[in-house]
C-alpha cells in the first residue's frame, strides 16, 4: 500500500515538472503577427480657369529739379497735385489713390564735391478699371507726370476664379489616384487628407501705346492640391 502512495507521488511530481518545463521552454515554428499597415495612394492635381482682366494697376512719377531743396520739393509738391487732381477729375476714387513714395536727392558736379541742385520726386499708384485705363494714363501724363509704370492687370473676382480652379485641381487628383489604383489592381478608397498648394498668375502679354490702349489678354489662374486616398 506505502509503495503505491510512493508511485501516485512520484507520477504526479513529474506532471508537474513536465508542465513547469513546458511553460518556460518558447514555442518554436511560430511568430507574432501584425495588422498591415494601411494602403494608401498619394497625388498631386493641377487645376487651373482663364479670365479676362478688368483692372489695371499704374504707377505715376512726378520729377522736378531746382537749385536748391526748398525749391525743388515746393515745385514737386505743386507738380504733384495737379497730376492727383487730374487723375482724381478722370474718375479714379480716393481709395484707389496711393502715394507710394516721396524722395529728395542732391546732384552733385561730375567731380562729386559740390551739390549742384536737388531732385524731388513723387510717385502715386491708381487702380483702375481697365476700360477706363487709356484715359487715366492721358491725364496723369497731360497733367504733368513724367514718369509711367505698369500696367498691371488682374481680375476683380480672383478669389472665386481660385477656387473654380481649387474644384478642377481636386478632379485631376481623383482621376490620377484612380488610373493609379487601375494599374496596380487596388480599389480606390476614401480621401484620408488634402493640402493645397500654391497658387500662380503667369505673366500675360499687354501693350500700351501712344493714346494708351491697354490689350486685355488672358489671364491664368492655377490652384495645386495634394490628395491621400485610401485604398485596399
Amino acid at each position: 500500500m506505502m509503495r503505491i502512495r510512493w508511485i501516485l507521488l512520484l507520477a504526479g511530481l513529474l506532471l508537474v515538472a513536465s508542465a513547469i518545463a513546458g511553460v518556460a521552454q518558447p514555442h518554436f515554428g511560430r511568430s507574432a503577427t501584425t495588422t498591415p499597415a494601411g494602403k494608401t495612394i498619394t497625388v498631386s492635381g493641377n487645376g487651373s480657369v482663364n479670365a479676362v482682366p478688368d483692372r489695371a494697376t499704374f504707377g505715376f512719377t512726378i520729377e522736378t529739379r531746382a537749385k536748391t531743396a526748398t525749391a525743388a520739393l515746393t515745385q514737386n509738391s505743386a507738380d504733384a497735385s495737379a497730376v492727383i487732381a487730374a487723375l482724381k477729375s478722370a474718375g479714379v476714387t480716393a481709395a484707389n489713390l496711393q502715394t507710394s513714395q516721396v524722395s529728395l536727392t542732391p546732384q552733385t558736379s561730375q567731380d562729386g564735391t559740390t551739390i549742384v541742385g536737388y531732385t524731388a520726386s513723387n510717385s502715386v499708384t491708381v487702380r483702375t478699371a481697365l476700360a477706363g485705363a487709356g484715359k487715366i494714363v492721358d491725364a496723369a501724363v497731360g497733367a504733368g507726370a513724367n514718369g509711367v509704370s505698369g500696367p498691371s492687370l488682374d481680375v476683380s473676382d480672383q478669389t472665386s476664379l481660385y477656387r473654380d480652379a481649387l474644384h478642377k485641381a481636386a478632379d485631376d487628383a481623383k482621376l490620377k489616384a484612380q488610373a493609379l489604383a487601375d494599374a496596380t489592381g487596388l480599389s480606390l478608397g476614401a480621401v484620408q487628407s488634402v493640402t493645397e498648394g500654391g497658387s500662380a498668375t503667369p505673366v500675360f502679354d499687354s501693350k500700351m501705346s501712344a493714346g494708351a490702349p491697354i490689350e486685355a489678354g488672358t489671364q491664368e489662374i492655377q490652384a495645386s492640391v495634394t490628395v491621400t486616398y485610401a485604398a485596399s
